[in-house]
């Protein structure tokens, strides 16, 4: 639903069509969102579609479509499709690419997915076919992330089959990097609980170096990202054992 309200936010109206098209799901689950958007006064719905109301929705900027938003939606199908019926929980930290892959999960059965980002959870809660899970902890406006000793204690408890993270760089040398760090303590906690860890970063975030360390390259498994990606990089990446996907 939040790439809907993105939608609205940039161009004043969405088209049904066009809305699932870009997300990979039936129209039918898309005219259910824009049904339940209208009940909470967010749009109008239109034939074929939906307009803004005047009601203002403005996400934190890390959320905003920006820069590599057809990259990033690529990545997340990429992620997306590695949940498959083995998989029963996933978890999720914030980030834009970490979005992109809830709304491809929305309309799974049977899924586990616990997150710490407030967003995520926001278009996640009324999936009746979620089990959704989210942490507690003190929110930081700048991300919609809850952070902080009771997100992780929440964390220590569980067993993930599958963990999905954002990161703001990611490097051999560096590890995996963000630039909070009590944000980057979080994250190691939620990596920490998972059987199988997917990095999921746009081609600017390869061989970056961001200020607060999440953990070393050894607990990821797969890095999921996009052909802009330095080759260099990707290289000793692989070479320390982690898989490459670039789409």
């Amino acid at each position: 639903m939040g790439l809907i309200l993105e939608e609205l936010a940039a161009d004043g109206s969405v088209r049904v069509a066009q809305i699932a098209a870009k997300l990979g799901v039936s129209t039918a689950s898309i005219r259910r969102d824009l049904q339940l958007l209208e009940k909470q006064r967010l749009l109008s719905r239109t034939h074929g579609g939906a307009v803004a109301n005047s009601t203002a929705y403005e996400l934190p900027l890390r959320y905003r479509g920006g820069r590599h938003r057809e990259e990033k939606r690529r990545i997340a199908a990429a992620a997306a499709a590695r949940v498959g019926d083995d998989v029963a929980s996933v978890g999720l930290t914030g980030g834009t690419t970490t979005t992109e892959v809830a709304r491809r999960l929305a309309d799974r059965q049977g899924l586990t997915v616990v997150t710490n980002a407030l967003n995520i959870a926001a278009e996640l809660a009324l999936r009746p076919d979620i089990k959704l899970i989210v942490t507690g902890g003190a929110a930081r406006s700048e991300s919609y992330e809850l952070v902080g000793p009771l997100a992780e204690a929440t964390l220590e408890g569980m067993n993930l089959d599958l963990a999905v993270v954002g990161v703001d760089g990611i490097t051999v040398a560096g590890g995996l990097t963000t630039h909070h760090d009590i944000e980057a303590h979080t994250n190691r906690v939620l990596i920490g609980r998972a059987r199988h860890v997917i990095v999921v970063a746009d081609g600017s975030k390869v061989g970056r170096l961001a200020f607060a360390r999440i953990c070393d390259v050894s607990s990821v498994h797969e890095l999921i990202t996009d052909a802009s990606a330095p080759a260099p990089e990707l290289q000793r990446l692989a070479d320390a054992g982690i898989v490459i996907t670039a789409v």
